[in-house]
């Protein structure tokens, strides 16, 4: 009879998600034998053979980083976000993780998943996925002096954090960005944001400043279309510039 705990369990409530299926099949492949593969805490300590035993790339592990399916430690090791959502291990089953400094930096969200715990606790351990902290290097660049003679670099003040909008959450804008694009077109700027959103998420396609792209559509756009709600044929207009 196979342990209990050498069983590995998926909630249907995160495997079946937009959130989750928008992904490419390589990445939900990794994903699943990422689970399979951790321990009773959800800790995995060798995720990069994983991947190449997957035939993942590292697009797919960044990919799950980012969406936050996996949350990624200094160490290198990963913890499966949703563990405890899909594993309920019976205590004569259970055996605690190796990684306990790891563990200690998480905590429980209300929905039971892994979250980070403080930051001000444990500043340099775990990896952010997003809004990355100013760094004060030393010995690099003489802008300052500390009191031990050291030259300090000064920290350069945070970047503004930019929200996701549209149905896939593919548009990143900072709120001025948002508020501009509502001035510019006030009547029309939430079809703008799901062009973007749709054209992105179904192609895949990078672009550095998404309001900077809306505007650059909006000038590639007829007289007419710029009046009036946009039609299909000139969205489609619109994708095939965008491969000229």
């Amino acid at each position: 009879m196979v342990p209990i705990a050498e069983r590995r369990m998926f909630a249907k409530t995160i495997v079946t998600s937009d959130a989750f299926l928008d992904m490419p099949p390589t990445t939900r492949s990794l994903y699943m034998l990422l689970c399979v593969m951790a321990d009773d805490d959800g800790f995995v300590n060798a995720p990069r053979s994983i991947m190449r035993m997957s035939g993942a790339t590292e697009d797919d592990m960044k990919l799950l980083i980012a969406k936050r399916f996996v949350l990624i430690f200094e160490s290198g090791v990963v913890v499966i976000k949703h563990w405890k959502i899909h594993n309920l291990i019976q205590k004569d089953r259970y055996k605690e993780t190796k990684y306990l400094e790891e563990k200690a930096m998480l905590a429980l969200d209300e929905n039971n998943a892994y979250t980070e715990a403080d930051s001000s606790m444990y500043p340099e351990c775990i990896q952010p996925v997003s809004k990355p902290e100013p760094q004060v290097r030393l010995g690099k660049v003489s802008k300052g002096k500390s009191s031990i003679g050291e030259d300090i670099e000064e920290a350069k003040p945070p970047k503004p954090s930019r929200h996701k909008y549209g149905l896939y959450e593919q548009v990143l804008l900072t709120n001025e960005d948002f508020e501009k694009l509502k001035e510019e077109f006030p009547h029309d700027y939430s079809e703008r944001i799901a062009r973007l959103d749709e054209y992105i998420a179904s192609t895949g396609k990078k672009y550095k400043n998404h309001l900077a792209t809306i505007r650059s559509w909006a000038r590639k756009e007829t007289p007419k279309a710029q009046t009036t709600t946009k039609k299909s044929s000139s969205f489609l207009a619109l994708v095939e510039d965008e491969y000229d």
